[in-house]
């Protein structure tokens, strides 16, 4: 299983002050989504909505962004990666978008709801 993670879309799940520093709060979802990966034993790319500066190194994980930032820009790429991601196999993308969630169910993968998977996270 291939596990698709909307970015800020998880972040912004939980209003714990994450507005404050953007980096910071990607960093802390990257480090948590390395950890379950191990522990899951599942493939996962989190996708931002532009690339990090600096970079953040990831063991486990695939970090993707979008070309460029914008409104909705990780949406479209993870619209535009789906199909790939899908031909490799099972995937579920996490989001509460339901736009974003419409559109990857249309084109066969699963949809977790990203409150819940955030809650997971934060269990570790």
């Amino acid at each position: 299983m291939h596990r698709v993670i909307d970015a800020m879309n998880v972040i912004g799940a939980q209003p714990d002050g994450w507005w404050r520093d953007r980096r910071a709060a990607i960093e802390r979802l990257v480090g948590q989504l390395d950890r379950w990966a191990t522990e899951a034993d599942e493939q996962v790319t989190v996708v931002l909505e532009q690339p990090p500066s600096p970079r953040i190194h990831a063991e486990r994980i695939g970090i993707a962004w979008a070309a460029r930032a914008g409104p909705n820009s990780a949406d479209a790429e993870i619209l535009r990666r789906l199909g790939g991601w899908l031909a490799e196999g099972e995937v579920t993308l996490v989001t509460s978008d339901r736009d974003l969630a419409e559109r990857a169910r249309s084109h066969g993968a699963a949809v977790e709801p990203a409150a819940a998977f955030r809650a997971r996270l934060e269990a570790l």
